[in-house]
């Protein structure tokens, strides 16, 4: 007996006055735009969220990617060659933004760097920068599967890494292209310790702070979206692997300034963690040390309070020290690893992943939408057509089976035969179509993909698949979206919903949606929300 019968049509949730109020919008009139919306991967009630915590590099601080990691790079380039005995070659190496995205793996034993899609599946791949065919591919990488946790391979899943990879092909395009002969795992080794020296002894850093406006973006939306999230009635906490000093110099220029009632960027925050050595944090147990306006250590931390800094600790004393934890707290940060996946681990804090890449991505496949929708169309024709394919044939069998073992009598032989014309006619046909459908497959995925990044394709998606990247944001980030004032769209109460999960078996007659769900996305994004600004 059902207990909960749905209500008639003109009632509830079904009424002329509901459907008329859907249809008015928001108030202000103004829809959320694609590029700036929160995506769901896990339910989240913000009324249930009593702390909200932020990372600040590529979190609240958004770097300009191209002068940022340039910078890094040439530093290490230039310090590999003065340093570490690398031949004058090297120097002459510039940064190409546009050849290395997130989600790329670097293999330490060959020199290749590959894509993977969440099956661990590799297709797109290069030897330094060069296009590796696809038989070279297969004979590498598709006998064994890809275990990512052996040292031979690393998973370039930060922003910080993009650096990395760009130098680990330039090098091995400049030393082999003299001749030279390259030790792939060294190279690898020798550009982590120097870019982690260059981000360490402050040389990075130093030339970002002369020049922040260069390096640091100024979103003037931010302020008002932390604003709105203690309005809220929200706790806000900082915790970065920054050090004391230059967490001040950042946040000040990123937020001081920006609203009247917040003169200072440590007003916005209830506490601030800095040098927490994520993802250890998470783990470990450290105490929590207060610092100095000037930064000296004052010994280890009885309360969190306002307007002072800390360092280090874990997860435990912050906690503790706070007086929350759980599922009350939303932690937001740009790093799978050390922001994501560990604390998913390690604790029950649910979290935001900041995914800078979805403005370009979800740009340009809005510029591609009746591709996209030529796209879903012609994957329903080409299943519909190997449908028919597969019957054709099967009628085309069985008459070729009379004919060869019945022997049948003569008028009926003439009409098999005649049968048998129509049905080879009908499956040349079909076979046409379904090559031509192909073709044009093939042709508005390079269209789409390739557009987008000839190296690499589509960030989120490899293939028909998701990329191992986008699999990751799926499984471990609760809610994602492509910067923190993105939350100014939205109430502090909103309730963020996954659209319900389905099976390929519940899906069955439904039309085919190509590259997944949202085109572009892993498949659980948020319905389209309305602007809520103050």
């Amino acid at each position: 007996m059902n207990r909960n019968p749905a209500p008639p049509p003109g009632d509830s949730y079904d009424s002329p006055r509901v459907r008329a109020l859907l249809g008015t919008g928001h108030p202000n009139g103004h829809e959320v735009p694609p590029e700036r919306q929160v995506f769901v991967n896990r339910n989240l009630r913000m009324d249930r969220i009593q702390a909200v915590g932020f990372d600040m590099d590529y979190t609240l601080a958004i770097y300009r990617l191209g002068p940022v990691e340039g910078l890094a790079f040439a530093l290490t380039r230039d310090r590999m060659v003065e340093k570490l005995g690398y031949p004058e070659v090297v120097r002459a190496i510039v940064y190409d933004p546009e050849f290395v995205i997130r989600g790329l793996v670097m293999d330490k034993q060959t020199g290749n760097l590959f894509k993977m899609d969440r099956h661990n599946h590799v297709g797109r791949c290069t030897h330094g920068t060069r296009i590796l065919p696809p038989d070279d591919i297969r004979r590498l990488y598709r006998e064994e599967k890809i275990h990512l946790s052996l040292p031979r391979f690393a998973w370039l899943d930060t922003l910080f890494s993009l650096p990395e990879a760009s130098l680990f092909a330039g090098i091995v395009d400049a030393m082999e292209g003299e001749g030279r002969t390259v030790d792939y795992g060294r190279l690898y080794d020798d550009i982590r310790t120097t870019i982690d020296t260059v981000h360490a002894d402050g040389s990075l850093k130093n030339l970002v702070r002369a020049d922040l406006a260069r390096f640091v973006v100024r979103d003037p939306e931010l302020g008002p979206a932390l604003h709105k999230l203690r309005s809220g009635g929200k706790k806000l906490f900082l915790l970065t692997n920054s050090a004391h000093d230059y967490t001040d110099v950042v946040m000040r220029h990123v937020l001081d300034g920006v609203l009247p009632e917040y003169p200072s960027w440590r007003n916005y925050f209830d506490f601030v963690v800095t040098a927490a050595r994520k993802p250890g944090f998470f783990s470990e147990r450290r105490p929590i040390e207060e610092l100095s306006p000037t930064g000296e250590a004052l010994g280890e931390a009885r309360s969190l309070e306002r307007g002072v800094t800390y360092q280090g600790g874990s997860l435990a004393e912050l906690e503790r020290l706070a007086g929350f934890g759980g599922e009350r707290v939303l932690y937001v940060g740009d790093h799978i690893y050390g922001d994501i996946l560990r604390s998913r681990r390690d604790s029950l804090w649910r979290t935001c992943m900041v995914v800078e890449e979805l403005e370009r991505e979800l740009a340009w496949l809005e510029t591609k939408r009746p591709q996209l929708d030529e796209l879903a169309r012609l994957e329903e024709l080409r299943a519909r057509l190997g449908d028919e394919l597969s019957s054709r044939r099967a009628l085309l069998n069985a008459v070729e089976r009379r004919l060869d073992r019945e022997e049948p009598a003569e008028p009926d032989r003439a009409a098999l035969e005649e049968e048998r014309r129509r049905d080879k006619e009908a499956l040349d046909l079909l076979r046409r179509a379904h090559r031509d459908a192909d073709a044009r497959v093939a042709a508005l995925e390079d269209e789409i993909e390739n557009g987008f990044n000839r190296h690499w394709g589509l960030v989120f998606k490899e293939g028909h698949e998701n990329s191992r990247f986008g699999e990751q944001i799926e499984d471990y980030a609760c809610v994602y979206t492509s910067r923190v004032s993105n939350f100014l769209f939205y109430s502090p109460m909103e309730y963020f919903r996954s659209p319900r999960a389905a099976m390929p078996h519940e899906r069955a007659g439904l039309p085919l949606a190509p590259f997944g769900d949202e085109h572009a996305l892993p498949r659980a994004a948020a319905r389209p929300s309305r602007a809520s600004k103050p």
